[in-house]
């Protein structure tokens, strides 16, 4: 099963579903634009990607008050589908053809999968509110789409484990899009695409493939650089408060610092 396979697929779905794509994306587009399309795969497909996450002793725990989730990058250390699953969705023509949905050219995926790649959430485990990264690792092109593929089979809105988009601010109610298995979604990422998961609340896992689209000018021309700055949830003040405190120093940090004083470890390191 080759990337090039999977993105036919890709790219089949996304051509017959195209007008209504575009509808969903643009009715959504005063906020964070966002489309969601089912049955993105042949179920058998889908499946087996699931059955080839790895076990989450092989991934990365990333928990603190900001997150709780597990995640991996290093794709040549897991089952070679999924590699070639996340790479389908960098193929050149699924580029092209998700970008002309949101009236986008030039837009580029990561091959070094920059804060993308795999994730997994089991019960209690939650994403909270928070703006992606503006940029790419190497703060030369800017975030503007953000792929999240999911493939837990029959997986519930009561399971948790949800996106919530909030377009109106944190004060406003959320957009929840269910995390229904063969879902792939699609927002996009600038500066106020506010967005996390809920936390989950069933004993089985929660999977996700990611990708990442960049592009040489922001989606709004008011965007700013800013690092991945989290929010708490609706009435959690002193966590908030918190939280925001953090993203003020680290943004102190990125002004003297433009990458940072540790590089962030969740990459794709191939070998030479």
């Amino acid at each position: 099963m080759t990337r090039e396979v999977l993105a036919t697929y890709l790219i089949k779905r996304i051509d017959a579903e195209r007008d209504s794509l575009i509808n969903q994306f643009t009715s959504t587009q005063a906020g964070i634009g966002f489309f969601y399309l089912d049955n993105l795969l042949p179920e058998s497909i889908a499946l087996q990607l699931y059955h080839a996450f790895p076990e989450q002793d092989k991934m990365t725990l990333k928990k603190s008050m900001k997150e709780d989730k597990y995640v991996g990058a290093q794709m040549n250390v897991y089952d070679a589908v999924l590699e070639e699953a996340i790479f389908a969705f960098q193929d050149v023509r699924v580029v092209n053809r998700i970008g002309d949905i949101f009236g986008l050219s030039g837009i580029q995926p990561d091959e070094s999968l920059y804060a993308g790649g795999l994730s997994s959430m089991q019960k209690g485990q939650f994403l909270n509110p928070h703006l992606d990264n503006s940029h790419d690792k190497d703060r030369k092109l800017w975030r503007v789409l953000n792929l999240l593929y999911y493939v837990s089979p029959g997986w519930k809105l009561e399971y948790g484990g949800n996106l919530e988009l909030w377009p109106a601010g944190l004060k406003s109610k959320p957009v929840t899009i269910e995390s229904r298995f063969n879902r792939l979604v699609v927002m996009a990422t600038h500066g106020s695409s506010l967005h996390g998961v809920t936390p989950v609340g069933h004993e089985g896992a929660r999977h996700c493939i990611s990708n990442y689209y960049f592009a040489e000018r922001p989606l709004k021309e008011s965007d700013e650089f800013h690092v991945t700055s989290f929010r708490a949830r609706p009435g959690e003040y002193i966590k908030d408060a918190v939280l925001k405190t953090d993203t003020w120093l680290r943004m102190r940090v990125r002004s003297i610092f433009k990458k940072g004083i540790v590089r962030n470890p969740h990459v794709y390191k191939k070998e030479e």
